[in-house]
């Protein structure tokens, strides 16, 4: 593989960012519903590996379809065809009438029951239906621990304000999710469950110690198997890591604890790179794979967060060893859904 060819790998974006990849995305855009011939041209510059799709590029069942399909064939490697499907009030598919798929409360609601069988259940549902239109990776479940009530962004998303519940929870989710040849991704590491602000917005904070968080935010994390992601979360944990720095941009939280002292093997995803708590902060692409991530997700500019991971190898910011680590977990995986895949 040639160099870009592998830091192509570690970026997921959106389908418009193969519009305009120089465009910042954060400030507008026209939603993309179909594979274009500029999509595949600028694909040759920036060979991404992945495509996250949002509700504004999801019309109707044989739209995506084919959408997914022709993404799937544009690229050599397989593609990461990534999807919000939580359940609930996040679920970009369930919640468009024309599909006509079953609808779930919340997952605080199936967290209510106490039975994880309903959380494998969940899985297995939306697994289904998101295999069945040519997805392969749901930014779900949400194992986030909801115990502060000040917190809007999460909320009902969460399993529960139990931490052991939340965690049998997300790990049933994912198994159902996992029977279907999705890939789970739980999120938000490393809790997001606990803060009063939104991540979306600006600076998140969880002022637990790391005793604390052990006990609660990171017990459904431990759940995380080989073949799942992680979905790191731009929250400041100063307590922890005695500083301001996001998780995604940090070192201490992502390789020494979350690879580390937890042992998780599986693909570390950042929360989104158009988030208002990360776009403050200088050479955030190249910093989240110095701290550990593997994969970039939805930079608010490709071509900038693109030319500066190139930039940094190049120079030996990122060393060959680092970039290579990240790009065979990331073709490990993708040689798994080829196996899984029907």
């Amino acid at each position: 593989m040639s160099l870009r060819e592998k830091v192509g790998q570690l970026f997921i974006v959106r389908p418009e960012a193969l519009v305009s990849p120089a465009k910042d995305l954060s400030i507008g855009y026209t939603s993309v519903t179909a594979l274009s011939e500029t999509m595949k041209s600028n694909f040759k510059k920036y060979p991404v590996g992945g495509v996250a799709l949002f509700a504004a590029n999801i019309v109707s069942p044989n739209q995506i379809t084919s959408f997914n399909t022709a993404l799937m064939n544009m690229c050599d490697i397989p593609p990461f065809i990534a999807v919000d499907e939580e359940g609930g009030r996040v679920a970009r598919l369930a919640n468009n009438d024309s599909f006509g798929l079953k609808k779930y409360e919340s997952a605080q609601a199936v967290g209510k029951s106490g039975n994880s069988a309903n959380a494998l259940e969940m899985g297995n549902t939306i697994g289904g239906y998101l295999k069945k239109y040519g997805f392969n990776m749901d930014f779900a479940p949400d194992a986030d621990v909801f115990t502060n009530p000040d917190n809007t962004v999460i909320g009902d998303r969460a399993f529960s304000s139990d931490a052991e519940i939340a965690a049998k929870m997300a790990k049933a989710m994912a198994q159902g999710l996992r029977n279907n040849g999705i890939i789970p991704v739980y999120k938000h590491f490393p809790g997001h469950g606990d803060t009063s602000e939104d991540s979306h917005t600006g600076a998140a904070f969880a002022n637990k110690a790391k005793e604390e968080m052990e006990k609660c935010e990171w017990l459904p994390f431990k759940g995380a198997g080989e073949f799942d992601g992680v979905m790191a979360g731009h929250i400041s944990t100063p307590k922890v890591t005695g500083d301001n720095t996001p998780a995604t941009l940090s070192e201490k939280m992502i390789t020494e604890i979350l690879r580390g002292e937890l042992g998780f093997k599986g693909l570390i995803i950042t929360d989104s790179l158009e988030m208002g708590a990360i776009k403050g902060e200088n050479d955030y692409a190249v910093r989240a794979i110095l701290a550990g991530c593997d994969i970039l997700l939805m930079p608010d500019n490709l071509s900038e967060a693109f030319e500066s991971v190139v930039n940094a190898v190049n120079s030996g910011v990122i060393s060959e060893e680092r970039l290579n680590e990240s790009v065979l977990r990331i073709l490990k995986f993708k040689t798994r859904l080829l196996e899984v895949r029907d």
